[in-house]
């Protein structure tokens, strides 16, 4: 199983060189890929340009986009960001997308939160026409640049209800799931409705499988620093069940990150993403020994 970082992008010390500062520790580190993920209505910095950062300053690892909510988005646009993004990693980018969970962010754009699973379901179809190089109307020239990955980059679904699943198996490439507590009997559940919705779906290939967690490792107090950035981070849910779902989050030690990779990997993950809850580099070093003991 192969494990990548996410850059901190949702935590609240994140400033201007953290980006180029992650991306290139990450890229440097037993790391598969480097992500970051769409939030309109928050702290964060906006996801496409933080990805063509780290695609811009890295060289071996793949960019991942972490999720992308396309019933947000007008389908041309995402698709000369996926274009650009591509040829700035030459080729090293994959894209997760999804429905989201927040309707601030739906009413900040302007778009309608109702009825976005099946707009998800025809946003996919369009996309991949367009990264196929079909002009988006007739008449028109071709959304560019294309991407360098004929057809464009694996498209992952970022499902994991049974609707959800079923849906993703006619379209996508594999999942991207996450569990804030890194439980593998949760993964479990959802990898093995993964596999099972493929094989219903007559895929011959069986799906990706991602999934990833918060995790604050090698600084101080990280108990607190993990339980604090989740609770930050949940808050559209308001602070009592925040704080109830953010006790979950335990990956404050090496050995807890071990279990967690170790038991994501039984569970039949490709990739496990850690999504560090602090900018501090010392948590990034941390996460790179107990990767790199893995072997």
């Amino acid at each position: 199983m192969k494990v990548g970082v996410a850059v901190p992008q949702m935590a609240e010390s994140y400033g201007p060189g953290t980006t180029v500062d992650w991306a290139r520790a990450i890229d440097a580190g037993p790391f598969s890929s480097v992500s970051a993920g769409e939030r309109v209505t928050f702290s964060n910095p906006e996801m496409v340009a933080t990805l063509a950062a780290c695609a811009a300053v890295t060289e071996r690892v793949r960019i991942l986009a972490n999720l992308w909510v396309l019933p947000q988005h007008a389908m041309p646009m995402v698709a000369q960001q996926i274009g650009t993004l591509d040829q700035l990693a030459q080729g090293r980018l994959d894209v997760a997308v999804g429905v989201g969970a927040r309707d601030d962010d739906y009413r900040a754009l302007g778009r309608e939160f109702t009825n976005r699973h099946s707009r998800l379901d025809s946003s996919v179809a369009e996309l991949r026409q367009l990264l196929a190089g079909h002009p988006p109307f007739e008449g028109a020239e071709p959304v560019g640049p294309l991407p360098m990955q004929p057809g464009g980059p694996r498209i992952l679904a970022g499902a994991m209800g049974p609707k959800a699943m079923r849906r993703a198996a006619r379209w996508a490439d594999g999942i991207s799931g996450f569990d804030i507590a890194g439980d593998a009997q949760a993964i479990g559940r959802v990898n093995d409705l993964a596999d099972k919705c493929w094989t219903e779906a007559g895929r011959d290939a069986p799906p990706t499988k991602i999934s990833g967690c918060f995790v604050a490792i090698g600084i101080d107090d990280a108990a607190g620093v993990l339980r604090s950035f989740t609770a930050r981070y949940l808050g559209f849910l308001g602070p009592e069940l925040a704080g109830v779902i953010a006790a979950t989050a335990t990956t404050t030690t090496p050995d807890a990150l071990r279990k967690v990779l170790h038991g994501a990997e039984q569970a039949g993950c490709d990739e496990f993403i850690v999504v560090p809850a602090t900018t501090d580099l010392r948590c990034l070093d941390a996460v790179a020994e107990v990767v790199a003991a893995r072997g």
